[in-house]
């Protein structure tokens, strides 16, 4: 299940449950319309608390879909997530991509993941620090 909503700062992409190839590559599709008309610079805000982790085909997708995105203009990312497997993949796909534009939250830890999310997004208040 995937979700994409304009918003304000950009986009808000929500992921959850086990997505395959078939339904990433419709995601990739979705997020090429969504982004028509999309202001030069924009933030996201990714919401995969209940995301499995992405089987080899469709973490591929993902990718392509984060290209598209930085090329369309992205600034920040802010991935929140709560499946400690699948934040550590999504971490090797920023390590992998060099993309130091996103911040990943652990939602299970943090009890303040979304304001720290929005913050990032919207004002580019480093969560991490």
């Amino acid at each position: 299940m995937y979700n994409i909503e304009k918003t304000d700062y950009g986009y808000k992409l929500t992921f959850g449950g086990f997505i395959r190839f078939e339904e990433m590559a419709q995601w990739v599709r979705d997020l090429e319309s969504a982004l028509e008309g999309a202001p030069l610079k924009f933030s996201v805000f990714v919401d995969m608390r209940s995301l499995s982790p992405l089987p080899p085909d469709a973490k591929v997708e993902m990718k392509r879909g984060q290209a598209i995105l930085k090329q369309k203009g992205l600034e920040r990312a802010a991935y929140v997530l709560a499946n400690t497997i699948t934040t550590m993949q999504f971490q090797r796909i920023a390590k992998e991509s060099g993309a130091t534009w996103e911040r990943h939250l652990d939602a299970s830890t943090n009890p303040n993941w979304e304001k720290a999310a929005l913050d990032w997004a919207k004002n580019g208040i480093d969560p991490e620090r």
